[in-house]
């Protein structure tokens, strides 16, 4: 059966926040399908919250690294019209940087207000623009050295997944975009509607920003073991209270040696992983229900009241009942 039109949004409803992809010839594949998984249409089962459109300098086929050419219709005024103004990775000759009528684009969708992210590469277009000028940015790490010289005035981060300032963002490569987007899905929309999108994509929920881009290399003649099974034993059981040495047991290996392994392969303790999946329920629950604080720590496994909003501040700067307001009034209960 051919699904019907989906009904737009609902008459009180805030209109969707429109995401515009800047792409360049020869385009990589990734980060522009990272966005469009995350920021596109995800069917009924999620409520449209973004629409995703592209653009590009010289409208018409765009090659790219994988082989084939999209066709793009939009031309680089779409940046006009955009909440967020994205850059899926740029590939340029060795020496070049983007075109005078781009950089105008850019900075022109800044000044009005309008987001602008860099993902992988396409964190040089945002300094070449200025954006960055005395700020962190992320990069791929492969790419990082060669952007803090090109831009002396950028603070490239080798080692973190992704760097938000609010008006700009950059992440590094590959799966990284995927957490810097559902990391904005976040900010926009609510933890809530991010896990959402997470699960349609079959994902965990996104990584925080100041987790490691690469792991280190196992010893020679060595497997890394797999995280998986116990973060979601951890992650059915927030409610209990949890040591490292109760994650150790339960992975049955040392503690120090389980340290290690988060150390590793996720670039944080297990207390802090285990902190952000807490803050990440408080939010969710925060967001969906009227139940008092008091319960909701008692729920996620931070013991008290004052104790989840202590934890809670110090996260995100906030308080429980702020940032409940914030998503009570960011939106209307007909479009959750």
């Amino acid at each position: 059966m051919t699904p019907g039109p989906r009904p737009g949004p609902r008459p009180g409803s805030p209109a969707p926040h429109r995401v515009v992809a800047l792409l360049r010839p020869p385009q990589s594949t990734f980060p522009l399908a990272c966005a469009t998984e995350v920021f596109g249409d995800h069917g009924p089962a999620i409520p449209a919250r973004y629409t995703f459109g592209t653009c590009t300098e010289h409208p018409g086929p765009v090659r790219t690294l994988a082989g084939y050419d999209i066709l793009i219709s939009d031309g680089l005024d779409a940046l006009d019209r955009a909440d967020t103004v994205l850059v899926p990775g740029w590939q340029e000759p060795a020496g070049a940087g983007p075109s005078p009528a781009v950089l105008d684009a850019i900075r022109r969708a800044h000044r009005r207000g309008a987001r602008v992210v860099g993902l992988c590469s396409g964190t040089a277009v945002l300094a070449a623009a200025g954006l960055l000028d005395g700020r962190r940015a992320a990069t791929h790490w492969a790419d990082a050295a060669e952007l803090a010289a090109r831009f002396p005035r950028v603070q490239v981060d080798p080692a973190v997944l992704y760097v938000d300032h609010g008006d700009v963002a950059t992440s590094a490569g590959s799966a990284a975009a995927i957490d810097l987007c559902l990391h904005l899905v976040s900010r926009d929309q609510g933890a809530a509607h991010a896990l959402r999108v997470a699960r349609r994509l079959v994902m965990p929920p996104h990584r925080e920003g100041c987790q490691l881009q690469y792991a280190e290399l196992p010893a020679a003649g060595t497997a890394p073991e797999s995280l998986a099974p116990l973060l979601d034993w951890l992650t059915d059981r927030l409610d209990q209270p949890t040591s490292v040495a109760d994650m150790a047991s339960r992975a049955q290996v040392s503690a120090r040696t389980l340290t290690r392994r988060f150390t590793d392969q996720l670039g944080v303790s297990p207390g802090r992983w285990l902190l952000d999946r807490r803050i990440a329920a408080t939010r969710a629950l925060l967001e969906e229900t009227d139940l008092p604080v008091e319960t909701i720590a008692h729920r996620v496994g931070l013991s008290s009241a004052v104790n989840l909003r202590r934890r809670f501040h110090e996260a995100l700067r906030t308080t429980p009942a702020a940032y409940r307001r914030t998503f009570r009034t960011r939106r209307s209960p007909s479009a959750v």
